[in-house]
């Protein structure tokens, strides 16, 4: 029987053989944190303490922003040193809480008490996810409490984890695959108890035949859970191809997983699900890749967020070249840094150092009209009709060519052989129309 997967798509170099291999390192930091407010998807969080107070590991130091947002706890105790505006990875500015760390490492009351889920109703488990300040912890970063409340939960049919770890380079959920398989589980059986028709799929892609066999062996006896090998495709991981690959359901810009029946949570999203409902412990750390032909030894960290990247680099052993690009996730799908001291944030997987000779031939030349993109397109769009539209300022006619079902995979970049563009343009067209239509609406 065929492997499960989606139409289109591309099948770059996974490059997974450099960090696979190590297992995970726990690392504490050695210097400042820095908590930015806005490391999900929705308004930033609001910070709740002041500059000069002492906060202690797993305090809530910054509270939700609104429906679609995400609290924010200390991963340190320490003093609170400065609340301001910082820049981050993208360029832009947010605000930031920065805490000396005191590397005593004194803990909130409460913090790691044992808790059975079994006796937790559903709003007490929902509860202690949004409290936690859980995100999707594969790149999206939804606040997870968002996902997990549905209109009707009697309607959902599957959750899905995401296995599929599909970008090339990183190896964090691989890793936790193979040394943490039965916090995964018991993350989904905490979110199967708010499902209660749901089945639960580990959709995982067939170039991890080990953590295939981890979670198999995990999941034996279970009468909700199954584990479904994937085909290796990228974007295999995006949410509406993993949905189609697993269920044969479509979903578009204007639905919701919850639409098909679904709710899609992250590996590592699950892990922090578990650990928050069983064990009263916030999304205060996180697993992170750190690899690139530039890196002296790929590896995988278990590290506190708002640690700066430097410190994960030098943990690393620092870079064998200057980097000819630094990219916080994937080659694919990932943000190209300007600084290799940035914070880690709950959204953070990868910390991928390219050389040169990882970059070379990659300077953009004419259309040769080939069609390549059309095909790679896990969205069936036109991507260089998107790409002309945006050139031009037409923004109707990129609206009208469907250009806000772009997920922004970068397919279509990556099959181009003259190497334009296209993703990138899209993507920047895409966010300047959705801005206008705020705007419009807010009126």
């Amino acid at each position: 029987m065929p492997l499960k997967t989606f139409k289109g798509g591309v099948h770059p170099k996974d490059k997974k053989e450099l960090s696979e291999g190590a297992q995970i390192v726990r690392l504490e930091a050695k210097g400042e944190l820095t908590y930015l407010m806005n490391q999900h998807i929705g308004a930033p969080a609001k910070p709740i303490v002041n500059v000069g107070d002492r906060v202690l590991l797993g305090q809530t130091i910054a509270e939700a922003g609104g429906f679609v947002s995400a609290s924010v706890s200390a991963s340190v105790s320490g003093v609170v040193k400065s609340i301001g505006p910082k820049v981050t990875r993208s360029g832009d500015e947010a605000i930031a809480i920065t805490v000396e760390n005191d590397n005593e490492y004194e803990a909130v009351e409460g913090f790691g008490e044992p808790r059975d889920y079994d006796k937790m109703s559903k709003e007490d488990i929902r509860a202690a996810i949004k409290a936690a300040g859980i995100v999707g912890m594969g790149g999206a970063g939804f606040p997870t409490a968002v996902k997990c409340t549905v209109k009707d939960d009697s309607k959902i049919e599957y959750v899905i984890c995401n296995g599929a770890e599909c970008e090339p380079y990183i190896t964090c959920d691989y890793r936790l695959m193979l040394e943490r398989p039965e916090d995964a589980v018991l993350g989904m059986k905490i979110v199967l108890k708010l499902f209660e028709n749901a089945s639960g799929v580990f959709g995982i892609e067939n170039n991890k035949p080990l953590g295939i066999e981890s979670l198999r062996k995990a999941t034996e006896g279970s009468e909700r859970m199954s584990v479904l090998p994937l085909k290796k495709k990228y974007p295999q991981g995006g949410e509406r191809m993993l949905i189609s690959a697993v269920t044969g359901r479509k979903i578009n810009s204007k639905m919701l997983p919850a639409d098909a029946g679904c709710v899609v949570l992250n590996y590592s999203t699950l892990i922090a699900i578990a650990e928050a409902v069983t064990k009263n412990i916030p999304l205060v750390r996180r697993v992170v890749t750190v690899t690139g032909e530039a890196i002296k030894t790929p590896s995988n960290f278990d590290v506190p967020i708002g640690i700066s990247s430097k410190e994960l680099i030098e943990a690393a052993g620092g870079f064998t070249e200057d980097p000819e690009k630094l990219i916080f996730g994937g080659p694919m799908m990932g943000a190209a840094v300007y600084s290799d001291d940035l914070p880690i944030t709950k959204d953070s997987s990868c910390i991928l150092a390219l050389s040169k000779d990882e970059t070379a031939g990659l300077e953009p030349s004419e259309c040769i009209r080939c069609g390549k993109c059309l095909y790679a397109c896990p969205e069936h769009l036109m991507p260089i009709r998107l790409k002309n539209s945006a050139d031009a300022g037409d923004y109707k006619d990129f609206e009208a060519a469907h250009g806000l079902e772009c997920i922004g995979c970068g397919c279509c970049t990556y099959v181009c052989p003259a190497k334009r563009r296209l993703s990138q343009t899209i993507t920047m067209a895409k966010r300047y129309v959705l801005a206008e239509k705020k705007k419009g609406a807010a009126k």
